[in-house]
């Protein structure tokens, strides 16, 4: 796990090896200074020798000033290195979910996603920093400090020892109790960010509904959990502390105590004793900045588990070793399909026994009730998914012998959750084709009757399209969804219920430029309107996940029973509509 983070550092090596470097440098000029005062102290003041203070008085100032170097120079490496590699994480980690099938993306909540990519890298950050300048730092200025202090006097020096073990006990416990709370905490801040995200997504629908303070209930509650368990975890470490100071004022009154007696005996000198109490200072409060740094991974080693769940997750779908990189056209045959969400966890497919046969350029209604998988089958198309049983062939071809971005490049989808991005109508168009031209882009639209409604706006395709389309209509938004894929010219385009939120009549004048205008494109159109698929050249209905009827419209009123009720429950049992719309 650690290494894994570690290969993230990249071109960063070289400021976290200078940082510690840089560290030591400070703590070397951090043990010099006592000795030196000592020095100032018996062989300057004592002695009444003027020259020998002003010499090694200077030499203090020039320790204390590279020590001073030594520390900034180490904390300005340390953030470059720390934040160096928070970047390459979040970059890394996002890179990754780009790779992610929908099956790869269903295993993590989009909140928990949101969190490892802030909060848990922003831990390791922290982490990192603090071992760089403090884990160095910490033990090589107790060692020195014992050293020096044994150099002294060894007998009172001894009572670090002690202290220092006896210390060391005592956090190894803290910690290992405080790991556990903080590996239960960072769940829950995905609860909290999943609470944050649904209420303002739906803030429209929250306020439509008064549920104000329920939303607000939910999130109190989703606080409070983290709440408690860092309250636990807290309390674990806030002993850390009380245990810290009573050692330090312990080894205070036990040095001065013995080293008056020795100086009373001539066992020890009084800058000697003012140097063991300088370095019984610094070897506590330096164990006291190890276990913050210890306190810190603990937090961190939870982070670091989450950070690397998503860096070693492998995508399910892969390319094959020689991949096709041309769609010949646009047929479509589905050979013994079975798919389940979840087979590795014996989940039900929803999909089964399909066989079906799609000829190029035709237009393929499907029809069919809530959790009849119309969805599930037009996203193994373009492979959002693999098939759990059987295959698919796209121009003659097995979807799985493509090159995924060619063959989703060649086949459009207009999904049921329309999404627009912030940013101009020409650059949300863009998506489609970023090499489009703004004449290509006014085709699309007039294609999708998204034209009306644009040359209407004060800037036209310049307007500007608030983040999730939230600024137009839920028909705007479909018919500029609609436009983005026809730019792709692609040989298949499906759309998923994608026409819903607009009138029949602009349902109507969609379907008949697409008869006319892309006839060579293969049309799947999932609907659940009868008026919008009755001019298919095929209508594919399905109940729970199989082939319930295929044929024409005339042929399904014959022989289709679901599809009869439908149709006669859409046009009050008169089979009379507005055939104008569908010409």
């Amino acid at each position: 796990m650690v290494k894994r983070i570690l290969q993230e550092v990249k071109e960063f090596k070289a400021a976290s090896i200078a940082t510690p470097i840089w560290m030591i440098v400070e703590v070397m000029m951090e043990m010099v200074i006592p000795y030196l005062m000592a020095s100032i102290i018996d062989d300057g003041v004592e002695k009444g020798d003027m020259t020998h203070i002003l010499r090694v008085g200077g030499m203090m100032i020039v320790a204390a000033l590279i020590g001073l170097l030594g520390g900034l120079m180490g904390a300005r490496f340390g953030a470059k290195a720390s934040t160096g590699l928070a970047r390459n994480l979040r970059e890394s980690m996002f890179g990754r979910i780009q790779t992610f099938s929908f099956s790869n993306i269903d295993k993590f909540s989009t909140a928990g996603l949101v969190t490892r990519l802030t909060t848990d890298v922003t831990n390791i950050q922290n982490a990192y920093q603090m071992v760089l300048r403090m884990m160095m730092r910490a033990p090589a200025s107790m060692i020195c400090a014992l050293v020096m202090a044994f150099i002294i006097n060894g007998r009172i020096a001894s009572i670090y020892l002690v202290a220092v073990i006896l210390l060391a006990i005592v956090l190894y416990f803290i910690i290992s109790n405080a790991t556990a709370y903080f590996k239960q905490a960072f769940p829950k801040y995905d609860a909290l960010n999943a609470s944050v995200q649904e209420n303002v997504s739906a803030i429209r629908v929250v306020k439509a509904y008064v549920r104000e303070k329920e939303e607000t209930s939910k999130f109190q509650q989703a606080s409070a959990n983290i709440y408690k368990i860092f309250v636990k975890a807290e309390k674990n470490v806030i002993a850390n502390m009380p245990i810290m100071q009573f050692t330090v004022y312990t080894c205070i009154i036990l040095i001065s105590w013995i080293g008056a007696k020795m100086i009373v005996s001539s066992q020890l000198t009084t800058g000697e004793l003012m140097s063991l109490l300088t370095y019984c200072m610094n070897i506590l409060m330096n164990l006291m900045m190890l276990s913050m740094v210890f306190v810190m991974i603990s937090m961190s080693t939870a982070s670091m588990e989450r950070v690397c769940q998503v860096l070693n997750e492998e995508s399910d779908l892969k390319n094959p070793a020689n991949p096709i990189r041309e769609v010949p056209d646009g047929s479509i045959v589905f050979r013994n399909v079975a798919f389940s969400y979840h087979p590795q966890y014996g989940g039900e497919p929803v999909l089964k026994e399909i066989n079906l046969e799609i000829r190029s350029g035709e237009t393929i209604g499907i029809l069919g009730g809530t959790g009849s998988a119309k969805t599930s089958l037009v996203n193994l198309i373009s492979r959002l998914y693999d098939v759990t049983e059987g295959e698919i062939l796209v121009g003659g071809h097995n979807v799985k012998e493509y090159d995924m971005e060619v063959l989703r490049n060649q086949v459009a989808v207009v999904l049921q959750k329309n999404v627009l991005f912030s940013g101009s109508i020409y650059e949300n168009l863009r998506w489609g084709n970023r090499e489009a031209t703004d004449e290509e882009c006014q085709a699309a639209c007039r294609l999708a009757c998204a034209d009306e409604f644009i040359n209407r706006f004060p800037d036209g395709y310049n307007t500007h399209i608030e983040q999730g389309g939230n600024n137009v209509s839920g028909g705007q938004k479909q018919r500029l969804c609609i436009a983005r894929a026809l730019l792709k010219k692609p040989r298949i385009l499906i759309l998923d219920d994608s026409t819903s939120a607009v009138d029949t009549a602009t349902d109507a004048k969609i379907r008949r430029a697409f008869r006319e205008e892309i006839p060579g494109t293969t049309k799947l159109i999932i609907a659940q309107r009868v008026s919008s698929i009755q001019d298919a050249d095929r209508i594919l209905v399905l109940e729970d996940g199989r082939i319930n009827g295929f044929g024409t419209h005339e042929e399904l009123l014959e022989t289709n029973e679901i599809y009869r009720e439908v149709y006669e429950s859409q046009t009050g049992g008169s089979g009379d509509f507005d055939e104008k719309e569908a010409d």
